[in-house]
C-alpha cells in the first residue's frame, strides 16, 4: 500500500504484508470456505466415512463428528478458521448436526459466487441470505411435531439417529437407551420449563469389552480405589460423607518452629500428632458415615483409624466428582470438621469397589433419586472408546435439547428439502435482485440431501427430483431412506431430530457466510522474525502458525 508524493513511494504497512483485494480477496476466502466444507462432506450421514487425523506428535483420532475434525485438522486460513467457528458453535449449542452447518455454509458460499460471477453485489447477496434464512425459520415451525418427556419412544429415536453414522453404529441400541435414560434421570423442571445440564451425566471411559458392555449408574462412577485394603470392599446402606478437608495435620500458616530437647518430648509431640488425626478420625464415626470420599488427603495413620471403624474411604476425589456426588447422594460438602451434621450426610444403596479393566473403581449405586447420573464406557481399543464417546455426547445433547424445546423435525433431508420448495416460492414474490440470492439459498439447502444420497453410493440427481416431487404432493415428511434407498415418510421410519438442530444450523451458516461475502480485502500482516534458538519455551521459530489472524 503505498502512495506517490514527489515521486517518492510512501510505504504505509510493514514490509512483507501481503494484501489482495476486490475479487481476488472474494474468491480466496470463498475457495478456502468450500475446501473446508468439502473436507467434512464425506462423513455426513447413516453412510457417511470416517476420517483419521494424525497430529505433529503422532496422535490418532479416528472419527465421523465434524466439530471433531474441523478441531484437530490445523488450519492456517482465515476464512476456513470462521468455518471451523460453525461447527463449534453448533456443537456448543445442541450437540449434533456439525457437519451439516459446514457444508451449509460452504454451499452458501459457492452459490454465491455464481451470482457475484454476474456482477450481483455482495451486499445483495448477504440481505438475500438473511431474508431467507429469517423465512426459513419462520417455515420450520409448520413442519414440526411436540414431544414431551414422557414419549420415551421418540425420545430413544432421536438419540438413535444421532448415533448413526458413528463408530459406534452397531451398539446404537445400547448406547440410546444409555442416553434416555441418562438424560431423564437429571431432568429439572423449574417455573413449567424442563432445563437439562449435560453436566450432570458423568461419562467414564474404560477400555476393554465392547461397546454393548457399556452401562448406566443410577449414580457415580468415581476414578479411584479405597486408600487401605483392610476397608471393605462394599459397604450396603452407604451413608456418604463428601470432605473438601484434608484428613491431615495442618500445617502452620505462619513460620514457626516446636524446639525439642529430649527424646520423651518427641515422643510426646507424636503421640499428640496422632491424637488429633484420632479426634478427626472420631469426629466422622460420630457423624455416622460409614463412607468418606475426600477432596484433599488422607494421612496413613488416619487411613488405619477409618479402616479399623470399618470405613470405606477415597482420597484427591476431583472437585467435579464431589459436586457431582453432591447431586447424586444428597450430601452437603463440608470444609470443617466440626460443622458436620446429621443432615450433611447423603444416602446410596450401596458403594462398592470394583475392577474395570486393570484399575479398581468405587461404584456409588441405587441412590434414590439421583439428581447426578454416570455412564460407563466400553471398548476393545482406545480409539473405540473416544469415538463412542463423541457418539454418546451428540446422543445426550440432541436428548436434552428435545426435552427442553419439545420441538422435532425429520430426518433424513426432508426439512431441506421442504424449505428449498417453500423458499422458492418465496423468491417469485420478491422484486429487486435479492430474489436472486433466495433462489440460490434455496438451491444450497438441498445439498445436505444431495450429500446424503451421494455419501450411500445412490444417484443424487435422481433422489433429488424423487424427494421434490414428493414434498410438491404434500408429503411434507419424505426424506431418504440410505439403505433402501427409496424416498419415504421419515416418521414412520423414526429418523427425527430436533428442531435446534436445524435453526442454529441454518442461522450460524448464514451469518458465516454473509460475513465472509463482504470481506474485500485482506491485510495479512507478515510474520516476525524468529529469535535465534526456536521460540519462547523451545517453540520452533516463527510463533504459532496463523496465530495473527484471532
Amino acid at each position: 500500500m503505498a502512495g506517490q508524493l514527489a515521486g517518492q513511494p510512501i510505504l504505509i504497512l510493514r514490509e512483507g504484508t501481503q494484501r489482495s483485494r476486490g475479487k481476488e480477496a472474494q474468491s480466496s476466502n470463498i475457495m478456502a470456505a468450500k475446501a473446508v466444507a468439502a473436507a467434512v462432506r464425506t462423513t455426513l450421514g447413516p453412510k457417511g466415512m470416517d476420517k483419521m487425523l494424525v497430529d505433529s506428535l503422532g496422535d490418532i483420532v479416528i472419527t465421523n463428528d465434524g466439530a471433531t475434525i474441523l478441531k484437530e485438522m490445523d488450519i492456517e486460513h482465515p476464512a476456513a478458521k470462521m468455518i471451523v467457528e460453525v461447527a463449534k458453535t453448533q456443537d456448543d449449542e445442541v450437540g449434533d448436526g456439525t457437519t451439516t452447518a459446514a457444508v451449509l455454509a460452504g454451499e452458501l458460499l459457492k452459490k454465491a459466487e455464481e451470482l457475484l460471477e454476474q456482477d450481483v453485489h455482495p451486499t445483495i447477496i448477504a440481505s438475500g441470505y438473511r431474508l431467507a434464512a429469517e423465512k426459513a425459520k419462520e417455515i420450520l415451525p409448520s413442519i414440526t411435531k411436540k414431544v414431551t418427556s414422557k414419549d420415551k419412544d421418540l425420545l430413544l429415536k432421536i438419540a438413535v439417529t444421532a448415533i448413526t453414522g458413528k463408530g459406534a453404529e452397531a451398539a446404537k441400541d445400547t448406547m440410546s437407551s444409555l442416553a434416555v435414560d441418562a438424560v431423564l434421570s437429571v431432568v429439572e423442571k423449574s417455573d413449567g420449563k424442563n432445563t437439562v445440564d449435560i453436566d450432570d451425566i458423568k461419562v467414564e471411559k474404560k477400555v476393554g469389552g465392547s461397546v454393548d458392555d457399556s452401562c448406566m449408574i443410577q449414580g457415580m462412577v468415581i476414578d479411584k480405589e479405597r486408600v487401605h485394603p483392610n476397608m471393605p470392599k462394599k459397604v450396603t446402606g452407604a451413608k456418604i460423607l463428601l470432605l473438601n478437608e484434608a484428613i491431615e495435620i495442618k500445617k502452620t500458616e505462619v513460620t514457626a518452629e516446636v524446639q525439642i530437647t529430649s527424646p520423651d518430648q518427641m515422643q510426646a509431640f507424636l503421640d499428640q500428632e496422632e491424637r488429633m488425626l484420632k479426634t478427626m478420625v472420631d469426629k466422622v464415626v460420630a457423624s455416622g458415615a460409614n463412607v468418606v470420599f475426600c477432596q484433599k488427603g488422607i494421612d496413613d495413620i488416619a487411613q488405619h483409624y477409618l479402616a479399623k471403624a470399618g470405613i470405606f474411604a477415597a482420597r484427591r476425589v476431583k472437585k467435579s466428582d464431589i459436586e457431582k456426588l453432591a447431586r447424586a447422594t444428597g450430601a452437603s460438602i463440608i470444609t470443617s470438621f466440626d460443622e458436620i451434621t446429621e443432615k450433611d450426610i447423603g444416602h446410596a444403596g450401596a458403594v462398592e469397589e470394583k475392577k474395570i479393566g486393570d484399575e479398581e473403581m468405587a461404584f456409588v449405586t441405587e441412590c434414590k433419586n439421583p439428581k447426578s447420573v454416570s455412564i460407563l464406557l466400553r471398548g476393545g481399543t482406545e480409539h473405540v472408546v473416544d469415538e463412542a464417546e463423541r457418539a454418546i455426547h451428540d446422543a445426550l445433547r440432541v436428548v436434552g435439547v428435545v426435552i427442553e424445546d419439545e420441538k422435532l423435525v425429520a430426518g433424513g433431508g426432508s426439512p431441506e428439502v421442504e424449505l428449498a420448495l417453500r423458499l422458492r416460492e418465496y423468491a417469485a414474490t420478491l422484486k429487486g435482485r435479492e430474489q436472486l440470492a433466495v433462489e440460490k439459498f434455496a438451491e444450497s439447502l438441498e445439498i445436505i440431501p444431495r450429500t446424503l444420497a451421494e455419501n450411500a453410493g445412490l444417484d443424487p440427481i435422481d433422489k433429488l427430483v424423487d424427494m421434490r416431487s414428493q414434498h410438491e404432493k404434500g408429503n411434507k415428511n419424505a426424506g431418504l431412506n440410505v439403505y433402501s434407498g427409496d424416498v419415504v415418510d421419515m416418521w414412520k421410519d423414526g429418523v427425527v431430530e430436533p428442531l435446534r438442530v436445524k435453526t442454529q444450523a441454518i442461522s450460524s451458516a448464514t451469518e458465516v457466510a454473509t460475513m465472509i461475502l463482504r470481506i474485500d480485502d485482506v491485510i495479512a500482516s507478515s510474520k516476525p522474525p524468529a529469535p535465534p534458538g526456536g521460540g519462547p519455551g523451545g517453540m520452533p521459530g516463527g510463533g504459532m502458525g496463523g496465530e495473527e489472524f484471532d
